[in-house]
């Protein structure tokens, strides 16, 4: 039996518009195989026995459908569905305002992110220590240049700056875990302050928080574009 202090609450943000997704139908209940992946993602989440609730965070429009893909099935650590907000990060604040004090730590994952695996989950549960944050990561592969764009009549350039040092780059993914209450201050303040950021990670570094990176997996990939799908399915079937 989980303590006072013991809660850990899976926030998963599944309202984004999708649009360079280019399909009629949600990208969350898109079948990715023979599933939805807002599913798929629910039952990654669902098979951490740390976690003691998922919320997803959905637009409006697809709150009940969602309620009955839950039940059909059976994610029973969902107990709320949550509406989501203009941005994600809106989203996210959504799922964290509706916590009490009971929780202890919140973890964020994107419900694009259907093939991240239970030990990495876990993995990231167990880093938060001596530290406010954990997120997953890669290093990135490619190398990364820095540019500008230069506008003419005509048309628009895109001219190198500089080559960055693909040795201290990482990609960032989710999930990211976070001690409750410092991320619900910080999400409190960047919302009395209008800033966004790019992810919760970044958010909670601009409030002036330490983050710390575990090993990520290339096979947790976000699903952004038909193309991932395919991608996601390979990855499924070579399980």
């Amino acid at each position: 039996m989980k303590g006072k202090k013991d809660r850990v609450v899976a926030i998963v943000p599944a309202a984004g518009i999708g649009k360079r997704f280019g399909e009629e139908k949600n990208k969350p209940f898109y079948l990715l195989l023979d599933k939805p992946l807002i599913i798929r993602t629910l039952e990654a989440l669902q098979s951490v026995e740390e976690i003691t609730e998922i919320i997803p965070v959905l637009k409006e429009d697809d709150l009940i459908s969602c309620g009955d893909l839950i039940e059909k099935y059976n994610i029973t650590k969902v107990k709320r569905i949550v509406p989501g907000g203009k941005e994600r990060q809106d989203s996210v604040y959504n799922g964290i305002k509706i916590l009490d004090d009971n929780t202890s730590i919140v973890l964020v994952h994107d419900g694009a992110r259907p093939l991240a695996e239970r030990d990495l989950i876990k993995r990231t549960i167990a880093g938060l220590k001596d530290c406010d944050g954990v997120v997953a990561g890669v290093p990135v592969k490619d190398t990364i240049k820095e540019v500008s764009r230069q506008k003419s009549e005509e048309n628009e350039e895109i001219i190198v700056q500089k080559t960055l040092n693909r040795n201290v780059l990482w990609a960032i993914q989710t999930p990211q875990v976070f001690f409750f209450e410092k991320i619900r201050d910080a999400y409190g303040k960047a919302t009395a302050d209008k800033y966004y950021a790019t992810d919760d990670a970044a958010l909670m570094e601009w409030y002036g928080g330490k983050i710390k990176v575990v090993m990520g997996s290339y096979r947790n990939i976000k699903i952004t574009t038909l193309e991932d799908i395919l991608i996601a399915e390979a990855f499924i079937k070579n399980l």
